[in-house]
C-alpha cells in the first residue's frame, strides 16, 4: 500500500500543489469583495489567509515525521507548501496593512505595541530568507548550511501558532489545537525511528 502511495506521489507533480492552493487566494479575496464574508470582510479574509498558512506549516511539519514512521515520501513537495505558506502570510499581511490599518505609520505603531503583532511580524521575517532560498542554486551554494537554515521553521510554525492563540479573544479551542499539533509533531523528530523487524527466513 505505501508503494503504491509513494508510486502516486513520484508521478505527481510540483505544480499540482502550487495550483490547488493558490486558487483559493482570488476566490476568497472575491468572496470578501462582493460582501460574502459576514458583516466584516476584511477581519474574515485577513484570518482565512493567516489560517491557510498556518495549515502548510503543518503539512511542512508533518513531511519528515510521514516519511520516518509510514514510509510515505512526500519530501518532493516540500519546498512547494513552504513557498504557498510564505505566500499566504504575505496575503495575510498586506490585508492587515493595507486593507485594514491602511496606515504605514500606524502599522508600525501595531507592530511596536501589540505583542501579537510583534510576534507575527518575527515569523514573517524569519520567512522572507527561507523563501529566497526554496530554490536549488541556493542548495548547491549553500551546502549543508541549507538544512540548517531551513530548521528555522520549525520556529516560524510555533510562532505562527503563538500569533493565532493571541489573537483569538480568551482560550479558544482551534488556536490551541493548531499550537499541539505543531508541538507533537516538532516532538516526533527527537523520537527515535522504529527498528525494522528482520523477516524470518523460509525453512
Amino acid at each position: 500500500m505505501v508503494d503504491r502511495i509513494n508510486g502516486f506521489f513520484r508521478w505527481l507533480p510540483t505544480w499540482v500543489v502550487y495550483t490547488l492552493y493558490m486558487l483559493p487566494a482570488p476566490w476568497f479575496f472575491y468572496l470578501a469583495a462582493t460582501g460574502q464574508m459576514g458583516i466584516e470582510p476584511i477581519t474574515a479574509l485577513e484570518h482565512e489567509y493567516g489560517e491557510i498558512a498556518l495549515q502548510l506549516l503543518i503539512i511542512g511539519l508533518a513531511i519528515t515525521p510521514l516519511r520516518r514512521f509510514a514510509g510515505i515520501n512526500l519530501l518532493k513537495f516540500r519546498r512547494a507548501v513552504g513557498l504557498v505558506a510564505f505566500f499566504y502570510v504575505v496575503l495575510h499581511l498586506g490585508v492587515w496593512a493595507f486593507l485594514d490599518v491602511q496606515a504605514l505609520d500606524r502599522v508600525w505603531a501595531d507592530i511596536v505595541k501589540r505583542p501579537y503583532i510583534t510576534i507575527g511580524m518575527v515569523g514573517f521575517l524569519v520567512m522572507i530568507p527561507l523563501a529566497l532560498t526554496s530554490n536549488n542554486r541556493a542548495v548547491r551554494q549553500l551546502g549543508p548550511r541549507w538544512r540548517s537554515l531551513h530548521k528555522a521553521t520549525y520556529g516560524v510554525a510555533v510562532l505562527g501558532a503563538v500569533h493565532f492563540v493571541m489573537v483569538a479573544k480568551g482560550l479558544q479551542l482551534e488556536p490551541l489545537l493548531y499550537l499541539a499539533v505543531i508541538l507533537g509533531l516538532l516532538g516526533l523528530r527527537v523520537v527515535p525511528r522504529p527498528r525494522k523487524r528482520p523477516r524470518p527466513h523460509p525453512a
